[in-house]
């Protein structure tokens, strides 16, 4: 499959020829399942002191026991009550309806929440959501863009641009500034208060190139617009929400990606 290679001014100078990984089927099963497997690396493990609502000297004795300290015939309920001096029985504490008591089924270490995934698997989710940035049918229901074939291909001049300003005006230039700005929209979530006040923003387009010096800093202003180096792609990256994106690449980084493929295995782990 050929595609334009554009320069910086938005210009084609020649046609290439992309990888054979571009002409592949979008798998959506494989790309979730990887998807899936990336986000469970990111959520952190959450559980309770084991001893939590437990340190205190409150016993229970048993209901039917003839036992001092028991409360039997005194009027108050039968639980685990603090043991104060004098033999005075105080509060209730290490049952779950208790002030200060345990927590009824905390969460705890044991439970897995790492999805794991084969490495082959990975690998041809990897390939797969590639495939899937070059369906311009697809992205184009999701996404507005001017350009009749995906992915879009600049000369490696723009590795060099370290500005925002000139990275939003190549954006432009390459027909993508209807999407660029309707990625700059937040969204508000609604319920809870302390999340309402946060906003989210679509994201909008990748851009891939093989050293990320300069348009790393230069994109990483920009809302929705995510950097990343050949080698360092993920699934979620290329297709977050199991949904593949506008993407766009340099020369150099078109040429090396079935390099970076082989012997990829969960590249998200690194």
């Amino acid at each position: 499959m050929d595609v334009q290679l554009f320069g910086i001014d938005g210009k084609a100078s020649k046609s290439i020829t992309l990888p054979q990984v571009f002409s592949g089927d979008f798998r959506v099963d494989l790309v979730r399942r990887a998807l899936s497997a990336e986000q469970s690396r990111n959520y952190q493990p959450q559980a309770r002191d084991p001893m939590a609502g437990l340190r205190t000297t409150a016993v229970y004795v048993g209901k039917y026991s003839a036992r001092y300290r028991t409360g039997r015939h005194m009027g108050i309920s039968i639980r685990p009550r603090q043991k104060l001096g004098g033999g005075a029985m105080g509060d209730v504490r290490r049952i779950p309806s208790s002030v200060k008591g345990r927590r009824s089924h905390p969460q705890k270490l044991e439970k897995k929440i790492l999805e794991r995934i084969n490495a082959k698997e990975y690998v041809r989710a990897l390939e797969s959501a590639l495939a899937g940035c070059a369906q311009v049918r697809d992205i184009k229901q999701r996404q507005d863009f001017g350009a009749s074939a995906l992915p879009i291909v600049v000369d490696n001049r723009i590795e060099g641009i370290d500005k925002t300003k000139e990275l939003v005006k190549v954006i432009n230039a390459l027909g993508l500034g209807n999407e660029l700005d309707a990625s700059h929209k937040p969204s508000r979530r609604k319920g809870i208060r302390r999340l309402a006040r946060q906003r989210h923003f679509r994201k909008s387009m990748l851009i891939v190139a093989k050293n990320i010096d300069n348009v790393g800093r230069a994109g990483r202003n920009i809302a929705g617009v995510d950097v990343c180096t050949v080698d360092r792609l993920t699934v979620g990256k290329l297709a977050p929400g199991s949904t593949p994106r506008i993407t766009i690449w340099s020369e150099d980084a078109i040429s090396g990606v079935e390099k970076a493929l082989q012997g990829r295995s969960l590249a998200f782990e690194n």
